[in-house]
């Protein structure tokens, strides 16, 4: 029996699964299963989800947006 190969999960995809594991429709197990993970790591990756969640509000100096001068010409 062959060992698993480590598999690198995107962030998107953390995120969505976290975000189903915080919205509780679904038990862990059910989460796990559903997505292939463990359900240890479906924690971790809530855990981190609700620690970490106020930084999407926070300032970071610079605005999402490239700031853009409009010189217009006549």
């Amino acid at each position: 029996m062959g060992r698993r190969l480590r598999r690198n999960h995107s962030p998107a995809f953390k995120a969505k699964v976290a975000m189903e594991a915080i919205k509780g429709g679904r038990t862990l197990a059910e989460l796990a299963k559903r997505h292939d993970v463990h359900a240890n790591q479906i924690t971790t990756w809530k855990t981190l989800m609700l620690e970490r969640m106020h930084e999407v509000f926070e300032s970071s100096g610079q605005s999402s947006t490239p700031q853009v001068d409009v010189i217009a010409h006549a």
